[in-house]
C-alpha cells in the first residue's frame, strides 16, 4: 500500500539541536583560543588558520566531497530516471532542485552536500542504483532532499570545522613539542615542555567534545531525514527496505573497498564503516535496525493504526 505523500513540517527538535550544537561549539572554541593564548600560542595565528578552514569548508565542501568520491554531476539526458525522481520530489517539497551526481562505486550509498538549498548536490553511487528498485531509490532520494531542505548539511559542515581546527592544532603542537617551545613559554625556565603538553591536552579535549557534539547531531539528523523523506514520498516501508538492502550489501563488501569512501562517510545515508572498527564505535549514524523500526511505526501511524 502506497500512502499519500505530504510535505513534512519543520522539525523543531532538529532545529533546536542545530542551534545548541553550534552555540556549544562556539563557546568551546572561544575557551580553547583563550587557553592557547594564555599558554603562549598567538591568537592571531589560531584565528587565521580557523578562518581559512571555515571559508574552504563553507564554500568548497561540496566540491571536495564529490572529488573524494570521484562523483560527476549528471544532466537529465545522462540520467533521466534520477532526474525524474528528483523533479517529482522537489516539486512536492516546494524547494529548488539540487544538482544530481553519480559516483562510480560499488559501495551502495547516497549523500547530499552543499551550503544551502540553492547550492546543493544529491549524489548516488552506481552500487545503490544497481541494487535498489525505483521505489526504494525514491525513498533514498527523499531522505537526501530532506537533509537539504533542513539545511543540516550546512550545519554539519560548519560544526566539523571546529573538530578540524582542533585536529590540526594537535598535530602542530605535537611537532612543536619535538622541535622546540612556543612564544613566551620559552622564557620560563623548564616550562616550555609543560606548556606545550597543556596546550596539546586542551586540543585533544576540544577535539573530543566537538566530535561528541557532532555525533549527537548527526544521529538525530538521520532520524529526522528518514521521517521527512518518508512523509515526502509516502513510502516509509520502501525507505526501510532500502536501508536494509544497503546495510546488508555493505556488510559483504571488503573493508579495503569501504576505506576508499570513508572521507564521505558522515554524509552517507548508511555508515560505510565496519561495526568492529574503532571508527564504528563512534558512528555518525544510528543503528539501521532502529531506523527501520521507526519507519515501520511511522507507516502504521499514517495508516491510522
Amino acid at each position: 500500500m502506497v500512502m499519500r505523500s505530504r510535505v513534512p513540517g519543520r522539525d523543531w527538535g532538529l532545529t533546536w539541536r542545530m542551534y545548541f550544537v553550534l552555540g556549544s561549539l562556539a563557546v568551546v572554541y572561544l575557551a580553547f583560543v583563550a587557553i592557547l593564548n594564555a599558554l603562549g600560542v598567538p591568537w592571531v595565528f589560531v584565528a587565521v588558520i580557523a578562518g581559512i578552514i571555515l571559508l574552504v569548508q563553507f564554500f568548497f565542501s561540496d566540491k571536495l566531497v564529490l572529488m573524494s568520491m570521484r562523483a560527476k554531476v549528471k544532466t537529465p539526458e545522462e540520467e533521466p530516471e534520477l532526474h525524474a525522481i528528483v523533479d517529482r520530489l522537489v516539486s512536492q517539497a516546494g524547494m529548488p532542485k539540487p544538482k544530481v551526481a553519480v559516483a562510480e562505486s560499488d559501495v551502495p550509498n547516497a549523500f547530499a552536500t552543499g551550503r544551502n538549498p540553492r547550492n546543493s548536490v544529491v549524489c548516488v553511487t552506481t552500487g545503490i542504483v544497481r541494487r535498489l528498485t525505483s521505489e526504494e531509490l525514491e525513498g533514498v532520494l527523499g531522505h537526501e532532499l530532506t537533509h537539504v531542505r533542513n539545511r543540516d548539511v550546512m550545519v554539519i559542515t560548519l560544526a566539523s570545522f571546529f573538530a578540524t581546527v582542533a585536529a590540526m592544532l594537535m598535530q602542530w603542537l605535537f611537532w612543536m613539542g619535538l622541535f622546540g617551545g612556543m612564544g613566551r613559554s620559552r622564557n620560563r625556565e623548564g616550562g616550555s615542555g609543560s606548556y606545550l603538553m597543556l596546550a596539546y591536552l586542551a586540543s585533544v579535549a576540544v577535539y573530543f567534545v566537538a566530535t561528541l557534539l557532532i555525533l549527537a547531531l548527526s544521529r538525530y539528523r538521520e532520524y529526522a531525514a528518514d521521517r521527512g523523506g518518508a512523509l515526502l514520498t509516502g513510502m516509509p516501508s520502501r525507505l526501510a527496505s532500502a536501508l536494509g538492502k544497503i546495510s546488508g550489501a555493505i556488510a559483504r563488501i571488503p573493508t579495503e573497498d569501504l576505506r576508499k569512501v570513508e572521507t564521505a562517510n558522515a554524509f552517507f545515508i548508511v555508515s560505510a564503516l565496519k561495526g568492529d572498527s574503532i571508527a564504528g564505535l563512534f558512528s555518525s549514524h544510528p543503528p539501521v535496525h532502529k531506523r527501520i523500526e521507526r519507519l515501520h511505526a511511522l507507516e502504521r501511524e499514517l495508516e491510522g493504526f
